[in-house]
């Protein structure tokens, strides 16, 4: 798989994967964070994280154009790596839960947030930039699929571990507190605060607790307020371990950032295969728009299928935290446990990794044989199959009482919930889906983009994830008002009408990726 591809692909996915790592332990407890820290509804989490999701990508285009005009594209992912460390901390420092002030440490945390986001618009678009920069060489134009999957690869592989270390820190921190995790727990002490209880769900807070605090409560109020302390200072501190993660990266990347190309240096239109970068040289103007325009008509495609498939970070963590049985999941470890709905967040990473190795050799042997679909045609498979894992969601969600419901009652009870395996199953498809889109989708645009618009390009890309990613507070706000079933189907029929409309444009996009 790594034969015949370029020296610097490695380093530069060993650099992104560190940083994936950092980014994906966030990731995992953002959505429950807003919610336990803030006692924010499912709405307003939504609305957050949506936003956040959306800047990461847009910003990349602003990364994109900061790059591609001062030729200093490592300069440029080196400020973002230590903006992005900078944001962690703002949010790693701990801070009083319940908050004294809503709309202060809000603000604050936005900030940080917002910090993340500048950082990740500075990096992340500009080193996929570089990757395929490394392709413009005619020796490696041919395992520019191959590599964009590898490298693909290795970001995942920090994200695979990344939820573990989040679980972890925050439910030690709960244990030395001599406290027992319980994902509910949070949203009825911030009911219970706001009186909002009604007589079935207060029963259910005082057993469960009792059960967290391991002996009886004889004040309700002041168990709810530490226990909300307790528990988000646990995630404060898991924050901390994306910094540690950002300086490894950080490492990695000033160890290794020789081995990348350098188009600030390039003075001719010569290649070697020591130096594989080219020369930026512009096309002709009917050439760019002719290339502009396949890619702004795969980007709107794209569009539907992140904000369906990031639907992992929010309403299926919602899912994860109110439908799923967690303890078919407990992992003891002695000095903590491994429970928690942000376990789910590590399915995906990993079956990316598994299923690269097995995809990559896959299409190789269908290359061979003269088989293998372009790559508008796999993004449109992968459409597809995204439409198929939701399927699985409708279906499990059809017995399924709907959230209201489900809050109303202060939780659904243990038997009625169901088994890890749908979630897991469904993330199997959707990472099959992921594979078919994400990284031939970087692949294309590193392709067909005009060369003097490599980072803009890729922050286009990004940017039209941005815009899925905005979408997303629509699943938040149909998963707590409409029956669960209802909110998955949305989600099918959105992606079988991008897969229809792909399909109806390949031919189109195959001709000017020629």
């Amino acid at each position: 798989m790594f034969k015949g591809q370029p020296k610097g692909l490695i380093a530069a996915a060993l650099a992104n994967m560190g940083e994936r790592f950092g980014f994906y332990t966030m990731m995992a407890i953002l959505s429950l964070f807003l919610s336990a820290k803030f006692g924010l509804s499912e709405f307003h989490t939504g609305l957050i994280f949506s936003i956040f999701y959306a800047l990461i990508y847009v910003l990349a285009l602003v990364g994109g154009i900061i790059a591609d005009r001062t030729k200093n594209y490592k300069g440029t992912i080196l400020t973002g790596i230590i903006m992005m460390a900078v944001g962690y901390l703002i949010i790693g420092f701990p801070t009083p839960t319940p908050v004294p002030s809503l709309p202060l440490y809000l603000t604050l945390t936005c900030f940080g947030l917002f910090t993340i986001a500048f950082g990740n618009g500075l990096f992340k678009g500009n080193l996929q930039a570089v990757v395929g920069q490394m392709y413009d060489n005619s020796e490696y134009a041919g395992k520019r699929d191959t590599g964009f999957q590898i490298f693909y690869m290795f970001i995942n592989v920090g994200a695979v571990f990344a939820p573990f270390f989040a679980i972890a820190v925050r439910n030690w921190w709960l244990q030395s507190h001599n406290l027992v995790y319980n994902a509910e727990l949070p949203a009825l002490c911030h009911q219970f605060r706001a009186g909002e209880m009604t007589s079935e769900a207060l029963e259910k807070f005082s057993l469960a607790a009792a059960e967290a605090s391991q002996g009886a409560i004889t004040d309700l109020s002041a168990f709810a307020d530490r226990y909300l302390d307790v528990f988000n200072t646990g995630f404060h501190y898991a924050f901390f371990v994306a910094i540690v993660a950002m300086v490894i990266s950080l490492v990695i990347f000033l160890a290794t950032k020789k081995r990348l190309p350098d188009v600030n240096v390039k003075k001719k239109d010569t290649v070697t295969k020591e130096d594989p970068a080219p020369a930026v040289t512009k096309m002709e103007v009917a050439e760019v728009k002719r290339r502009l325009l396949a890619l702004f008509a795969v980007f709107g495609v794209v569009i539907f299928f992140w904000f369906s498939f990031h639907q992992n970070g929010l309403s299926l963590t919602f899912f994860a935290r109110d439908y799923t049985d967690l303890s078919m999941i407990d992992i003891n470890l002695g000095f903590t446990r491994i429970v928690g709905a942000e376990i789910f967040q590590s399915v995906n990473p990993l079956f990316v990794v598994l299923l690269t190795l097995v995809i990559v050799p896959f299409f190789s042997w269908l290359n061979k044989k003269g088989m293998e679909p372009s790559t508008p045609k796999k993004i449109a498979i992968g459409m597809g199959i995204a439409a198929a894992a939701f399927m699985i969601m409708t279906i499990a969600s059809l017995d399924l009482p709907p959230f209201s419901a489900v809050k109303a009652a202060g939780g659904l009870e243990q038997s009625a919930k169901v088994g890890p395996f749908v979630l897991i199953s469904t993330y199997f498809v959707l990472t099959v889906a992921e594979l078919f889109i994400s990284p031939l989708g970087l692949s294309f645009v590193s392709k067909v983009a005009p060369p003097h618009m490599q980072g803009l390009m890729q922050g286009g890309w990004l940017s039209a994830t941005a815009i899925g990613n905005q979408l997303l507070f629509i699943g938040g706000l149909l998963y707590a008002s409409i029956p669960l079933w209802a909110t998955w189907t949305v989600f099918v029929v959105v992606c079988l009408i991008s897969m229809i409309t792909m399909l109806s444009m390949v031919k189109w996009l195959e001709k000017v990726a020629t």
